[in-house]
C-alpha cells in the first residue's frame, strides 16, 4: 500500500466532563461525572479524577456512586457542549478545510499539502493543542499518522492532553503489539471469537492466515486483516451528511402504561423534529427504540433491545407527524415486558428543498404544520427548549440522550 496522506485525529479529554471543571473553577481537580442523576442514568463522560476510581462512559449512575462516592455527579447541559463544539471546529479550520466531525468532542482533519504553509505535522499537532488551551481552556489529545486509523488510534494512546504521530516506517512496530480490541469493529463478541484462535494482538491478526479470519469473521473478516496491517483507504469526508438523529431516555422506574410510553414518544419526537428543521434536513423513516426492564446478562447492555421502523410515503421534519407514526408502531409492538428505556429516531435523511408557497386560497394542513412549526422554533429558540410544547406534558430526562450519527444508520 503506498501511504500519500498526513490524517490528524484531534480528540477533546473528557469534554463535557472538562467544560463543567473549566466553568466551575471549584470543580477543578475534582472527579466529576456527567450523566443521569438517578440510579438509572448513565455516565455520559467523567473527568480523568473519577477515571481513577474506575467510573467510564456507559457505566450507570448507581454504578459510579459506589465506585466513586465522592465524586460531583451533573446533569450536563447538551446546549451548551454543542456551543462549546462549534467554537472547537472553527479552531480546527485555521489548520484545514478537510475536516470530518465524528462527534462533538472529535474529529479527522486531511493535513496533506499543508507542509510547505504550516511546517510538519507535529508541529500543526502542537499549534492546534496550544490554540484549544488558550482559547478555550480545554485539553484536546492528538494523533498524527498516514490512514485514519493509525491516527484514531494514537490520538487514544497520547490522552490524556498528548500528542503522538505515527510514521510510515514505523506502522508495523506500532501496530503489532495492540490488542485487537483497538481496531475498529472489533467488538467483545469478535475479541473472544479471535482469542479462541489465538490471536490476542494486532500483529497476531495481522499474520494469520486470511481463511482462518474469514471462517471465523465471515466476510468482513478480509477488511480486518487488512487493518491489521495498516491498510486503510478511507478517506476524510469533510462534507459527510449525518444519517441518523435520535433522543431516548431512560426512565427512573419500569413503565408498562401505554400513556406515559406515548408521551415520551411525543417529547422526543418533538426534540428530534426540532433538529431536523434546524439542520434544514427531512427524514422519510422513522424508529422506535426500546429497551425492556428483564435483564438477561450482566453489563450496561444487559437489556434486551428491540428496534421497530417505518418508512413514509413522504419525507417531513414536523413533531407531530414522527410522534404518530411512532405511537402506531409502539401500538403494533406487543409489550411483554415493562419498559425501561424509550427512544425515538429518523433515519432515510435528506436536504430540504424550498417548497413553494401557496398564495391563493386557505392554506393546506401541511403549510399550516409548517407555519406552526416555525412560530414553535422561534419561540423556543428565545425563551429556551420547551418554553412552548405539544400536548402540555414535559418529560423528565435522565441523561444526556441526543444522538446525531454519521456513518450508520440506527439508533
Amino acid at each position: 500500500m503506498v501511504y500519500k496522506k498526513i490524517i490528524m485525529h484531534a480528540d477533546m479529554d473528557a469534554f463535557y466532563a472538562s467544560v463543567e471543571q473549566r466553568d466551575r473553577p471549584k470543580l477543578k481537580g475534582k472527579p466529576v461525572i456527567v450523566g443521569g442523576s438517578s440510579a438509572r442514568g448513565v455516565v455520559s463522560a467523567a473527568s480523568y479524577e473519577a477515571r481513577k476510581f474506575g467510573v467510564h462512559s456507559a457505566i450507570s449512575v448507581a454504578e459510579a456512586r459506589k465506585l466513586c462516592p465522592e465524586g460531583y455527579f451533573l446533569r450536563g447541559d447538551m446546549k451548551k457542549y454543542r456551543k462549546e463544539s462549534k467554537k472547537i471546529f472553527e479552531i480546527f479550520r485555521k489548520y484545514s478545510p478537510a475536516i470530518e466531525g465524528i462527534s462533538l468532542d472529535e474529529a479527522f482533519l486531511d493535513l496533506t499539502g499543508t507542509e510547505r504553509l504550516l511546517g510538519l505535522p507535529s508541529k500543526i499537532g502542537e499549534s492546534i493543542r496550544r490554540d484549544i488551551r488558550e482559547k478555550r481552556d480545554l485539553a484536546v489529545s492528538v494523533g498524527v499518522g498516514p490512514t485514519k486509523l493509525i491516527a484514531k488510534i494514537a490520538s487514544g494512546l497520547a490522552k490524556p492532553d498528548g500528542l503522538l504521530e505515527v510514521p510510515v516506517h514505523g506502522i508495523k512496530d506500532f501496530l503489532e503489539p495492540l490488542s485487537v480490541a483497538q481496531l475498529w469493529g472489533v467488538g467483545p463478541v469478535a475479541q473472544e471469537r479471535l482469542k479462541a484462535l489465538g490471536m490476542n494482538t494486532i500483529g497476531d491478526l495481522a499474520s494469520a492466515d486470511l481463511e482462518m479470519i474469514r471462517s471465523c469473521l465471515g466476510v468482513w473478516g478480509v477488511e480486518v486483516s487488512a487493518l491489521a496491517r495498516g491498510e486503510d483507504a478511507r478517506e476524510v469526508c469533510a462534507y459527510r451528511d449525518p444519517v441518523s438523529m435520535s433522543e431516548e431516555n431512560t426512565f427512573e422506574v419500569d413503565i408498562s402504561d401505554l400513556q406515559t410510553l406515548s408521551n415520551a414518544i411525543r417529547v422526543h419526537s418533538e426534540a428530534v423534529a426540532r433538529r431536523l428543521r434546524a439542520s434544514n434536513f427531512v427524514a422519510k423513516t422513522v424508529i422506535l427504540k426500546l429497551k425492556l426492564s428483564n435483564r438477561v446478562r450482566s453489563g450496561p447492555r444487559g437489556y434486551p433491545t428491540f428496534t421497530r421502523r417505518k418508512t413514509l410515503k413522504e419525507t417531513t421534519n414536523d413533531g407531530a407527524l414522527i410522534s404518530r407514526e411512532t405511537n402506531l408502531l409502539l401500538n403494533e409492538y406487543s409489550l411483554s415486558k415493562p419498559v425501561r428505556l424509550i427512544g425515538v429516531g429518523v433515519t432515510n435523511l435528506s436536504v430540504e428543498s424550498e417548497k413553494q408557497i401557496n398564495l391563493f386560497g386557505a392554506p393546506d394542513t401541511e403549510n399550516r404544520a409548517e407555519h406552526l412549526n416555525k412560530a414553535l422554533d422561534m419561540i423556543n429558540v428565545k425563551y429556551g427548549e420547551n418554553a412552548v410544547i405539544r400536548g402540555g406534558k414535559t418529560l423528565s430526562k435522565d441523561s444526556l440522550s441526543s444522538q446525531v450519527k454519521i456513518g450508520e444508520d440506527d439508533i
